[in-house]
């Protein structure tokens, strides 16, 4: 699994890392040096699970942990802290840790919490083929390519995804945001969600879309309430209409 540590003390964020690249079933690790270096770590790459200290300055790990559980495919939290209560403000705002370090880690410790990891994506293995209801506080962490900001977009705000190249630009109601991504990874990941795709070019948000308005010689245009247009390829006009008929 890959998996992402998160630590304002660079002795401990070491000692974190070296342990978790020692775990067999650990693939990768990542390192981040604060709550908005993971932040921007996530709106870019996929982890299966975060080890993340409780109490950093800027974005803390309580913060960091309710932005990452309102995530459309929410990884794994491990909560790591040097304080015996630092796990309870987590329940008090509801968030769900698969498990709950104390400082200095241990290596039995550690492996025993991806253990955790690996039986909880387990149990939500059969779950995979549900998507979890569409809504507001689905987020979709957006990397900005030349700010290095991360953006934090609802997922029902998306009208429609063009690809560019290595890149996808997302046009939302917030305005257009360019991520480093392929069309067919993300038709893949959000086609459950309401997200079709209609054109080589281009994945269309039905659950946004206002009319389908056909055009000559075949093919068809996905109209948006703002006055954007999605071209709908020939081939696609099809399988488009008997998802329309449901």
């Amino acid at each position: 699994m890959r998996v992402l540590a998160v630590d304002d003390e660079p002795r401990a964020l070491e000692d974190l890392g070296r342990v978790l690249a020692g775990c067999a079933c650990v693939e990768a690790v990542v390192l981040a040096a604060g709550g908005a270096e993971a932040l921007r770590r996530l709106a870019s790459e996929r982890f299966d699970a975060v080890f993340f200290d409780v109490r950093m300055p800027g974005l803390d790990g309580l913060e960091l942990g309710g932005i990452l559980d309102r995530f459309v495919d929410p990884p794994a939290l491990i909560f790591v802290s040097a304080f015996e209560d630092g796990a309870v403000g987590a329940f008090e705002n509801g968030l769900r840790p698969v498990d709950y370090l104390m400082k200095p880690v241990s290596r039995a410790r550690v492996q025993r919490a991806l253990a955790r990891v690996g039986e909880a994506r387990e149990r939500g293995a059969s779950d995979a083929a549900v998507p979890r209801p569409g809504g507001e506080d689905e987020i979709i962490p957006i990397e900005n390519q030349h700010g290095g900001a991360t953006r934090l977009v609802a997922r029902s705000s998306v009208l429609f995804l063009k690809a560019e190249g290595d890149y996808v630009r997302i046009h939302t109601d917030a305005g257009r945001f360019l991520v480093r991504a392929s069309l067919a990874e993300l038709e893949a990941r959000w086609e459950p969600y309401g997200f079709v795709r209609v054109h080589r070019s281009y994945l269309a948000n039905l659950r946004r879309a206002t009319e389908i308005r056909p055009e000559l010689g075949g093919g068809a245009a996905v109209i948006f309430a703002d006055g954007f247009e999605v071209p709908v390829a020939r081939r696609h006009v099809a399988e488009l209409r008997r998802l329309l008929r449901g």
